[in-house]
């Protein structure tokens, strides 16, 4: 099965090389060869992915002059790795990393059930579990599975995260790629409802492990984050539920309030901000980016 992997690039060069040089390091038994490699810079400022092309010449390079999100930054990497004749993509965020007994393992339970699509890893951080796969996003508002004890054979779950998501090139082929409206955050929920809507099946490997620091992201989680998982809630309800989706948009609309109350009450206003944009974004139905209108500091009192 040949594999591509493809890593997003914003900003941070200097981890997506970490992450390059971890990837090339992977040695899998049985003379399988080293799977082909994909950055995608997503319209970084200088010094953008030439600190990888110089280090890394072999390694694919592909340049967005803008920022496309998760969904559009890495549709760009999907879509050239399937033309090379991909027969698996694995999506792997630049601040995660995942040894090679893992991907192969990976490998070989997608390899050996045609009716799985979509495949991952445990993830960690630090010593925690974080996620065995997620839930439902338009039912649950925590989505992501963190049981005490990890499962002990593969678990069929709503959805793979894209932290680390290994994923056939069949569910490509039937279900398209991304959808580039979510932008950030839900993109592989909808990816993993269409492609079981397509009759392919979200799994976790619990003997894959991969660890994902999320210190790297802390600050953008208070503001940009918490707006795309508002807004992009209402977007998959919009999306994914044609009927009764009124009484989930209340649903989350009052859930949404007591965030935003809870905010306030730290002082905490720019994520009360992020919040509110994300309720009016979502049940307006905007998409796409949205960086500047939801950072944007308020004035402060002299």
């Amino acid at each position: 099965m040949k594999l591509s992997v493809v890593i997003l690039n914003w900003n941070a060069a200097q981890d997506t090389a970490a992450c390059v040089r971890a990837v090339q390091a992977w040695d899998f038994p049985g003379g399988v060869g080293r799977p082909e490699v994909w950055v995608v810079d997503n319209g970084s400022g200088p010094p953008g992915i030439a600190p990888i092309r110089r280090e890394f010449p072999e390694v694919h390079a592909i340049e967005s002059p803008v920022n496309r999100g998760f969904a559009g930054g890495s549709n760009l990497g999907i879509r050239a790795a399937l033309d090379g004749g991909s027969e698996a993509v694995l999506l792997l965020n630049n601040d995660a990393s995942v040894d090679a007994p893992s991907v192969a393992a990976l490998l070989a339970t997608l390899g050996s059930d045609p009716s799985i699509g979509v495949i991952g890893p445990t993830l960690w951080h630090r010593e925690q579990c974080i996620s065995v796969g997620g839930r439902n996003i338009a039912r649950h508002a925590n989505t992501h599975l963190r049981p005490r004890v990890p499962p002990a054979a593969p678990l069929d779950v709503d959805y793979v995260p894209g932290t680390v998501a290994l994923v056939r090139r069949g569910v490509f082929d039937r279900v398209v790629l991304l959808d580039e409206d979510f932008f950030f955050g839900g993109e592989m929920a909808d990816l993993c409802r269409r492609a079981r809507a397509a009759g392919f099946r979200s799994v976790t490997e619990p003997r894959a492990r991969a660890s994902h620091n999320l210190d790297r992201s802390a600050r953008d989680r208070q503001t940009l984050h918490i707006y795309y998982i508002v807004r992009n809630r209402f977007l998959f309800v919009r999306k994914h539920v044609p009927r009764g989706r009124g009484w989930l948009y209340a649903r989350w609309t009052a859930r949404a309030a007591l965030t935003a109350l809870a905010a306030a009450a730290r002082g905490r206003f720019a994520r009360v901000r992020a919040v509110a944009h994300g309720v009016v974004d979502g049940l307006g139905g905007r998409v796409g980016a949205q960086p500047d209108r939801v950072r944007r500091d308020p004035p402060r009192r002299p």
